[in-house]
């Protein structure tokens, strides 16, 4: 299929029939009576394997899709949210034995006439999911349009790690074998679900260029804008949550182990394009937040902070793993003793094999006080002892 597709002649796009390839198109629509005939009209100039769901329209949409039998119909009896229609014509897709699936909008800013672009990107071997790339910066584009959109990349990037121009167009392209089966969201922000748990299973994300109308005469959109931003900024809020706790931390090990210690210490912390002075400062944070008193949240504070200077996160995280286990009893011991010199407690400890975890407790600030000078300590040596390692190990690469 990829040989076929690479030998599509783009500048013959009105008379390319798609049909033969194991592809098909989904026109999710509610209430666009104005655009909805223009844009199928226009599909069809393209593809017959079209999927339309009517996600409960009360307009003129039923009359509409009447006089065309031959497409794939689902109809909705109340409106249920945009993303309910795109999963249920994700479904009726993947049921029908389709590989891949078109989105497009009915609201008429998309144009039929891009769908080959996103064809002669596919890839069998390495799937990827296409978003068109709209110009946000044109004069009709609503102000609002391109703060959610810039809004929305942010959040897509911290969350995966990859950066886009545009994550909130609806035209797309889904590697149907590969994206996740089951979702949790039935509304806009399923636009987002559905690219951030991709990026989680590995599949490449990617925007390809398209054209874009804003005819304020004839569009008509349905999001609504504290509802939906809500909903969205909840859903944000949950995937980054589960981004710093499982998928990084996830990511992290696992390349550890395809790697091996050995390699993947040579490979991205020696010999990282990152300069020596940024290495160091991200063995500086790991090792402040590991030592510091933030049991049960230091991958996600670490992660935060390192994204947040522009830090190297793999270094980063690595480093403050220092309290692992082993450590421990050390560092509570070298926190409660330097603590002890800045603290003046009711019960000072004695540090033997009499003292008790209830000690502790007692003196909760001298350890608080106490671990925080430690990691300051222990950050400012760890980092400049990286630096001056890196530094010899620069000048020695450089010499052979």
């Amino acid at each position: 299929m990829q040989e076929k597709l690479s030998n599509l002649d783009l500048s013959k796009n009105r008379h390319i029939n798609l049909n033969q390839y194991n592809i098909c198109v989904i026109i999710p629509t509610y209430n666009n009576q104005k655009t909805l005939k223009r844009v199928i009209d226009s599909v069809l100039l393209y593809i017959t394997n079209i999927i339309v769901v009517n996600d409960g329209s009360t307009d003129e949409t039923s009359e509409i899709l009447e006089n065309y039998p031959q497409l794939i119909q689902i109809n909705f009896p109340k409106n249920k949210g945009k993303g309910m229609a795109l999963r249920k014509g994700l479904e009726m897709a993947i049921q029908l034995g389709y590989e891949f699936a078109i989105t497009i909008d009915s609201d008429g800013q998309h144009f039929a006439s891009d769908i080959p672009l996103f064809l002669i990107e596919i890839s069998n071997d390495d799937p990827f999911l296409l978003i068109g790339s709209r110009n946000m910066m044109q004069e009709a584009v609503p102000k609002k349009s391109s703060f959610g959109n810039k809004f929305s990349n942010f959040w897509f990037w911290f969350e995966t790690g990859n950066r886009l121009e545009d994550t909130q167009s609806g035209f797309r392209l889904y590697p149907l074998k590969y994206i996740p089966k089951n979702y949790f969201t039935t509304k806009f922000e399923f636009e987002i679900e559905v690219i951030v748990r991709s990026a989680w299973k590995g599949i490449h994300v990617k925007n390809i260029p398209i054209k874009v109308l804003y005819d304020p005469a004839e569009r008509v959109s349905h999001f609504r804008p504290f509802r939906d931003f809500t909903r969205i900024s909840i859903l944000n809020t949950v995937l980054v949550f589960v981004s710093l706790f499982y998928i990084k931390p996830r990511d992290f090990f696992a390349k550890i182990q395809k790697k091996g210690i050995r390699k993947f210490f040579l490979e991205n912390i020696l010999e990282s394009n990152d300069s020596n002075a940024r290495k160091s400062f991200s063995i500086a944070l790991g090792v402040f937040i590991g030592i510091s008193p933030f049991w049960g949240l230091q991958s996600i504070i670490v992660l935060f902070l390192a994204v947040l200077f522009n830090l190297n996160k793999a270094i980063s995280f690595a480093f403050s793993n220092v309290s692992f286990p082993p450590f421990i009893p050390f560092i509570i011991y070298g926190s409660l003793k330097i603590g002890g010199y800045f603290i003046q407690s009711a019960k000072p400890l004695i540090f033997d094999s009499s003292m008790t975890f209830s000690d502790v407790q007692v003196n909760i600030t001298q350890y608080l006080v106490g671990s925080f000078i430690l990691a300051t300590i222990m950050s400012i040596l760890f980092g400049l002892t990286g630096y001056i390692l890196l530094t010899i190990f620069s000048t020695f690469r450089n010499k052979k």
